[in-house]
């Protein structure tokens, strides 16, 4: 239970910011299509190394790498845009990492690199989350200006020089790492979600990118605590509670939220209407 507390930290850390500019460039959906993507590489790892962190880590960031780049091209050379590319290769992927896994494995292994285990977490899978968050972090903070600009205003960016394809395929790059990084604690499926609900919710509590990404980072840790306290109490699936409780705050947020929730909005007109 430490192990797995001190990695949901590590991954709200990590992945928060992240799906909150995913968000803001309107690319939520990549989020979803890029941890699919994961998986061949990390079933070619299991593969050759059984349930090995390194090789299924290695192998999940070079197929995600691989998969941002032919959506890429095939967006760039074709009349396809950007999120019907992503679609398509992590429908494949994703098919092709379940034959993989099928034809040489188990359904326990299948489940396993599915929807993961955070209370399996051991010492070398929690350095990996750390490690990504850190790098994340530190990443962010040297590319946090450009890449703001190039998710709110890339058209002004590209006018300036400012070579806005280099921040995109950068930040492509943290996305990869922070899915790798949350597959071992949640699975594949599930690691897009501490990564992307928070960040939804928070466009509807903040009004400035800062206390967006305080309020991300807020919601994911309280869900991953939250998740982990009634997994243990209940008797359930960690990584399925954690992701429930965001989706929970999410939906409270739709009608309580300060920023877009529906009955601030009605207290206001009925304040304007008086």
């Amino acid at each position: 239970m430490r192990r797995a507390l001190v990695a949901c930290l590590a991954l709200a850390l990590g992945s928060a910011p992240v799906g909150l500019f995913l968000v803001m460039r309107r690319m939520s959906l990549v989020g979803d299509a890029m941890s699919h993507a994961v998986l061949p590489g990390a079933a070619v790892g299991f593969l050759i190394a059984g349930l090995s962190l390194p090789a299924m880590s290695l192998g999940g960031f070079v197929a995600g790498v691989l998969v941002a780049g032919f959506a890429g091209l095939a967006t760039r050379f074709t009349e396809i845009k950007e999120d019907a590319s992503f679609a398509a290769f992590y429908l494949l992927s994703l098919a092709i990492g379940v034959l993989l896994v099928s034809s040489s494995g188990s359904n326990v292994d299948l489940m396993h690199l599915l929807f993961g285990s955070v209370l399996a977490v051991d010492d070398a899978a929690l350095l990996l989350v750390a490690s990504v968050a850190s790098v994340t972090l530190l990443m962010l903070a040297v590319i946090y200006r450009p890449l703001l600009l190039e998710s709110l205003d890339p058209v002004f960016l590209r006018a300036v020089g400012g070579h806005g394809s280099v921040w995109h395929l950068l930040f492509l790059l943290l996305v990869v790492l922070n899915l790798v990084s949350g597959f071992q604690a949640l699975g594949t499926l599930m690691s897009v979600g501490l990564m992307m609900l928070p960040a939804i919710c928070s466009r509807l509590w903040a009004a400035t990118v800062g206390g967006m990404l305080l309020a991300a980072f807020l919601i994911a840790a309280l869900a991953g605590m939250g998740g982990l306290l009634l997994s243990y109490h209940v008797e359930l699936p960690s990584g399925p509670c954690i992701i429930l409780l965001a989706g929970l705050f999410y939906i409270v947020s739709l009608f309580v939220a300060p920023q877009g929730g529906v009955l601030p909005r009605l207290l206001r007109q009925r304040h304007l209407e008086s």
